[in-house]
């Protein structure tokens, strides 16, 4: 009998990429709010969200230096199991419904792009850096306090994707007031056959549902977001038409279940 949650599945079950849920996470956020072109924004949009008209292409871009475990201590296997990531959420609209789209995403190994792709995350192989912060004072320590600098930067085949800073002004009292949409995703994968290419064997839109979802110091200020044109990439052509304030924050939350809002092989369409 062959065991393991992802591939490889072996008889012992322990190369697989990633455990089954619950996946637990927690890390320290970078993000910066920003406005892009509305018709670029509406052009990433699946069937069934529309560009959300009181945003004007409001998006956020995110960086992340965090760490996993599911049931059996993975955060004590930091080689396979810490990560970083850089993604865009789009702001959207479902049937009314204010909600976030992810249209680009890179992580730095593969157990996270393995969860990711589980969950519709458009996720590639990136490199990213975050600055740090330490609790030893220093020159180098970037506390989390008022005027503290923080840069982040993706890149991906060589190629610089985004670059970020953001320097402290003041905390934010109630964190869910600035992040405060449900984010979807396209969980989609392609056939393989000559005869059907054009079709998919999995084709829906997701929603992220993050259980124990918590914040914990979360700091706002001046930010700067950069996202060159790249060849062979499409995500400058959402790069900032204006940058608005950046956010400096920890964050925790679960992931055990995914609720599928449409399936675009059905007719019949879940209801989320």
């Amino acid at each position: 009998m062959l065991r393991g949650y992802t591939i490889p599945r072996t008889p012992q079950g322990r190369s697989e990429l990633t455990p089954a849920p619950p996946w637990h996470y927690s890390g320290d956020c970078i993000a910066v709010e920003y406005w892009a072109d509305v018709t670029a924004v509406g052009a990433l949009l699946p069937p069934g969200l529309e560009p959300d008209g009181s945003s004007d292409g409001r998006s956020l871009f995110w960086f992340t230096d965090g760490q996993f475990t599911g049931g059996n201590d993975e955060l004590t296997d930091p080689a396979r199991y810490q990560f970083r990531e850089a993604f865009v959420l789009v702001e959207a609209r479902l049937g009314g419904r204010p909600v976030n789209y992810c249209p680009y995403s890179f992580v730095d190994n593969d157990a996270a792009i393995a969860r990711a792709w589980i969950q519709g995350y458009p996720t590639k192989l990136g490199s990213i850096f975050l600055t740090r912060s330490f609790t030893a004072p220093g020159p180098a320590a970037a506390p989390v306090a008022q005027g503290s600098r923080f840069g982040a930067g993706v890149s991906a085949h060589g190629e610089r994707m985004a670059t970020a800073r953001v320097q402290l002004e003041n905390q934010v009292p109630d964190p869910r007031s600035i992040l405060n949409r449900p984010t979807t995703m396209r969980r989609y994968l392609p056939t393989l056959t000559c005869s059907s290419v054009e079709k998919q064997a999995i084709d829906e839109l997701a929603l992220s549902l993050m259980d124990d979802l918590s914040f914990s110091d979360m700091w706002t200020g001046s930010a700067e977001l950069e996202l060159p044109t790249v060849a062979g990439e499409d995500m400058h052509m959402i790069a900032p038409v204006r940058v608005g304030r950046g956010y400096r924050f920890g964050m925790a939350y679960t992931v055990s279940d995914l609720p599928i809002l449409k399936d675009y092989k059905s007719k019949a369409e879940p209801q989320g």
